[in-house]
């Protein structure tokens, strides 16, 4: 059974930074995409960050690039947001995903995931 579970969200005054983390089990991620969501509430479910756990290639959402990087262990299965220079806009629920390679380099559309963890909230306050 696949798992994904997110931890780090919370609430943190803008300009803070938070740590996200997803741990994945239940399945080889060996040639998975890796992701991060996030959706605000009355906006639909939106990209922030990628990268597939063979090479070293991430790719972000504009929105966050310079400010967020996403990261891996591979040994724990495990990855991270760290999400620097927060803002109020970035106030959502943070969800991590797994897309099966499907021969792209970069995956960045809800629906080329298959496996979601539960979400986490983060809020950040002016």
């Amino acid at each position: 059974q696949v798992q994904l579970v997110e931890s780090g969200g919370g609430l943190v005054q803008a300009g803070g930074s938070l740590r996200l983390s997803c741990a994945a089990s239940g399945r080889t991620f060996s040639d998975d995409a890796m992701g991060w969501f996030r959706q605000a509430p009355g906006k639909d479910r939106e990209f922030v960050a990628t990268f597939r756990w063979k090479g070293s290639s991430t790719y972000y959402a504009d929105s966050v690039k310079g400010r967020f990087t996403i990261s891996r262990d591979n040994a724990k299965t495990t990855m991270y947001l760290q999400m620097n220079s927060l803002e109020p806009e970035d106030t959502a629920v943070y969800y991590c995903a797994a897309a099966p390679y499907s021969g792209k380099v970069y995956y960045t559309s809800v629906s080329e995931y298959l496996f979601w963890g539960q979400g986490t909230q983060v809020t950040v306050s002016s």
